[in-house]
């Protein structure tokens, strides 16, 4: 293209544009007037250290983009920028935007120049004198300035002429469809843009208007209109973390054998931990006890062997997709109606058959009174009766009561007590009914959660003789460890949420527990020792080997992320003391029991026969005796539940306080409140964190403490019950079976408490060993009559010796044994502190100034 040379500016910018291809050069809003060309030619340049030289008539301007990049725009958008023509004198007036700009720049020239000023004279001040320009830079820069000058006024003549003669028009020529469509495209780009600016400005202030509103309101509806973003919990990242849980079952099993396990499984709710990774199992021949304090897991690894939860990670195991799980629980008892006939209630069992059996009764009857007219309704009932009959052979329908007998005779129920009544059975055979209606179902595995709560020892002996001689597999939860020492097989220690497994019994289990507690603190304690080595030497040399240092803490960094860490150690903190509140003074008499003899079923089960007791102040006395010989009896003819036969049975002391505890207890509380709520209620005086410091020793931590009462088992009933005893003030407490469902610690603290009760105590429990720690007086019913034994219960196994042989038969190596009560003096624990530390024989010192001798010595 051949343009006049009058366009000479016009060409130097489409060479600028042919040198720098790749680059954006617009030239846009060209008018008649020089002046007005020059201050609106802009580009866009993706370089921006390039600069161009223009030459006009032999004088040259040159012009640097590096300018244009000082404020940029978004990230990888070109930067656009007006070109700096500043150098070029204009005439025609500028607009008030541009003035504004030209005056803020002119300021912040006049502020530098007079910086610059300010520094110069300091310099002056101080004796140093500025550097001169030689006659050679002078000249050069007068040189500079002269062509600058030639340029702009070579450009301004240009322009000038190109104007008078018409060529500028060359400039406004129509444009091509490509330019058009482009044209187009950047001016919708641009109306979206400024459309979302403004959707965006009206949503910024649709929302300071809604949070002035709700300012407003009051600040319980504020928090309701303000939706909360809900964070994710621990367990739904689980979920979507690892695959989901599933039950899978073995192949190529061999006949007869049987295996249940858990792998790698993990339980969470909502942000709380249960099981951590539990991988352990059970099979044939195997008898596993499941121990742990009181809220590790076990009762949850129960419940998922038995198929009730779901897991949120992990596997569960069977060696046969039918394989049929019982489980005995703790609250067996409950489950049994007292007004059903021993054999009604073995057969309860059968639900699904006592159906079958009843509609069929039923379809005989109505087959009885049909018509014998009406065909078709016969035909129906007996199609009924012939399907039903189908699935009542099925079933073995018809073997009910054979299998229910059988069952009967291996629990030791002889064949006059079928017909006895389940209120009639003391808590020892209420544990065989209740072992025998699991045993009814045919499980091949067992489930057995806390056995032995309410049993005498007759009882767990024959308990542990039926268990070691069947084949099931079976799984134990019991805090029992003399028990967990006769029958297991095998130990699943479970602490923390995560389960180890130990080869043989209880005493084996605590021998490989301590070894492996041991070899894992020394890992840890080798561990620590070198890592603090390494730092040591880390912050020595930080500053004079910093590449090496660097290296170091990456090493550090790597091992304390990485499975090869070894972790802590668990640590097993200092027993929770609690102390009873202080109650009245108590009288010198307190109770009395005078000829007193009570029986059941008018008289046919006579258990107490003119018996005699009386209770002292400071007396502690516990109750011992088998099942079924009248322990809770006599406890509620002193608490006037019952009514005795003859004599009689009274608290008779004056000014008496009595705190009883049965074991129904739970049954009186109210089911409508919170664990905390009936805590609170019964505190006396006690902080919160008092309160909640107890509440947790019995296992009521986090959210479990705003539970409701109705929605709590057996077991937490009875210790929400305890736990509200204990609150209150009383000189007598009355306890019956107080430990039946608290773990090792808690009934340490319970120990503990009532060593140091000032008022009298009458207990009944089967714990030997929480006897021997509490009681001073043992009172024993043998053969319908009460002996009371004037020492602890060392002393009472003293005077059996046959009972002190078994029991010493059953003590499990490394477990405290049963010695004499430990004596507390409340009286000298009531007695002030004179003194506050230092030595005892502080007070003595008489040569005051023996320790100012001793340091003019040594000076």
């Amino acid at each position: 293209m051949n343009l006049p040379g009058k366009l000479a500016l016009l060409l130097v910018v489409l060479d600028i544009y042919r040198a720098h291809k790749g680059e954006e050069f617009i030239v846009y809003g060209f008018t008649s007037s020089p002046s007005s060309v020059l201050k609106s030619t802009s580009f866009t340049t993706r370089q921006p250290q390039t600069s161009f030289v223009i030459v006009t008539n032999g004088h040259e301007a040159t012009f640097s983009t590096s300018a244009l990049f000082a404020k940029k725009k978004k990230k990888n958008a070109a930067s656009t920028a007006t070109l700096d023509l500043d150098m070029f004198d204009d005439e025609e007036p500028m607009s008030k935007k541009d003035q504004a700009k030209l005056a803020k720049q002119q300021q912040k020239q006049n502020k530098k120049m007079q910086k610059d000023a300010d520094s110069d004279d300091d310099d002056d001040d101080s004796g140093e004198q500025a550097p001169k320009l030689s006659m050679k830079e002078k000249k050069a820069n007068e040189e500079k300035a002269q062509k600058k000058s030639n340029a702009k006024a070579a450009a301004l003549e240009m322009l000038d002429a190109l104007n008078e003669s018409g060529d500028m028009d060359v400039l406004d020529a129509p444009m091509s469809k490509k330019e058009m469509k482009a044209a187009a495209k950047a001016e919708a780009k641009k109306l979206a843009k400024e459309e979302a600016r403004l959707e965006k400005k009206a949503k910024k202030q649709e929302a300071a208007a809604e949070e002035e509103v709700s300012a407003e309101l009051d600040p319980m509806e504020a928090e309701e209109v303000k939706p909360k973003k809900e964070k994710v919990t621990l367990e739904e990242r689980i979920r979507k973390e690892r695959p989901p849980p599933k039950i899978r079952v073995m192949e190529g099993v061999q006949p007869g054998y049987v295996s249940l396990r858990l792998e790698d499984v993990s339980i969470i709710f909502r942000n709380q931990e249960v099981l951590k990774g539990v991988t352990w199992g059970c099979s044939t021949g195997d008898r596993v006890g499941l121990v742990g304090a009181n809220g590790g897991g076990k009762t949850t690894q129960i419940r998922i062997l038995a198929g009730e939860i779901e897991p949120t990670a992990g596997d569960v195991v069977k060696s046969s997709k039918d394989l049929r799980v019982s489980v005995l629980r703790q609250e067996f008892v409950e489950e049994l109606d007292p007004e059903r006939s021993l054999k009604e209630e073995f057969l309860s069992v059968f639900e699904e058959e006592n159906a079958l059996l009843a509609e069929l009764r039923a379809a005989e009857a109505e087959l009885e009174n049909l018509d014998g007219s009406d065909t078709d309704a016969m035909q129906t009932c007996l199609d009924r009766m012939a399907d039903v009959q189908a699935k009542a052979d099925a079933k073995d329908c018809y073997s009910l009561e054979s299998r229910v007998e059988k069952v009967m005779d291996l629990m030791g129920f002889t064949a006059d007590e079928r017909d006895d009544p389940v209120a009639v059975f003391s808590g020892g055979w209420k544990m065989r009914i209740g072992l025998g209606k699991v045993l009814c179902k045919d499980p091949n595995v067992l489930l057995l959660d806390e056995p032995t709560n309410h049993l005498d020892l007759e009882s767990v002996e024959w308990l542990e003789n039926f268990l070691r001689n069947q084949n099931i597999p079976m799984i134990i939860v019991s805090h029992d460890r003399e028990f967990l020492d006769q029958v297991c097989t095998k130990i699943v220690d479970t602490e923390g949420g995560v389960a180890h497994e130990y080869d043989g019994n209880y005493s084996r289990f605590l021998q490989l527990k301590q070894a492996r507690l041991g070899a894992w603190q020394s890992s840890y304690d080798a561990q620590e020792k070198k890592i603090k080595e390494e730092r040591a030497w880390i912050n020595k040399f930080r500053v004079k080997q910093p590449v090496a240092v660097k290296q170091k803490q990456a090493q550090l960094d790597k091992l304390t992320k990485s499975d090869k860490y070894v972790q802590k150690p668990p640590f097993v903190g200092k027993p929770l003391k609690f102390r009873f509140p202080d109650a009245p003074r108590l009288s010198p008499e307190v109770a009395d029991i005078k000829g007193l003899s009570h029986s059941y079923g008018g008289g046919i089960n006579r258990l107490l026969e003119d018996v005699e007791l009386y209770v002292e102040k400071g007396d502690r006395i516990a109750v011992v005796g088998p099942n079924g010989s009248g322990k809770s009896t006599l406890l509620r003819l002193l608490m006037g539940k019952e009514t005795p036969d003859e004599g009689s049975a009274a608290i008779v002391g004056q000014n008496i306080v009595a705190n009883y505890f049965e074991q129904n207890q739970a049954d009186v509380l109210d089911l409508d409140l919170t664990v905390s709520e009936t805590i609170q209620g019964a505190s006396n005086g006690q902080s919160y964190n008092e309160l909640r410091a107890l509440m947790g020793q019995f296992l009521f931590k986090g959210d479990a403490v705003e539970k409701k009462i109705r929605n709590l088992s057996g077991g937490e009933k009875a210790r929400v019950s305890l736990c509200c005893m204990m609150l209150r003030p009383a000189n007598l407490l009355i306890l019956d079976e107080p430990t039946n469902h608290l773990d090792i610690p808690a009934k340490e603290m319970l120990e503990e408490a009532l060593q140091h009760f000032a008022g009298s105590l009458i207990i009944v429990s089967h714990d030997r060993f929480f006897i021997s720690r509490v009681a001073t007086t043992i009172v024993a019913i043998e053969a319908k009559k009460i002996t009371k034994y004037a020492g602890d219960y060392k002393f009472y196994l003293e005077k059996s010796k046959a009972l002190k042989e078994k029991i010493e038969g059953r003590y499990v190596p490394g477990v405290q044994k049963i010695h004499a009560a430990p004596v507390v003096d409340l009286e000298e624990l009531l007695v002030p502190k004179k003194n506050f530390g230092g030595a005892k024989t502080a007070g003595l010192v008489t040569r005051k100034d023996k320790g100012i001798k001793n340091a003019k010595r040594n000076s």
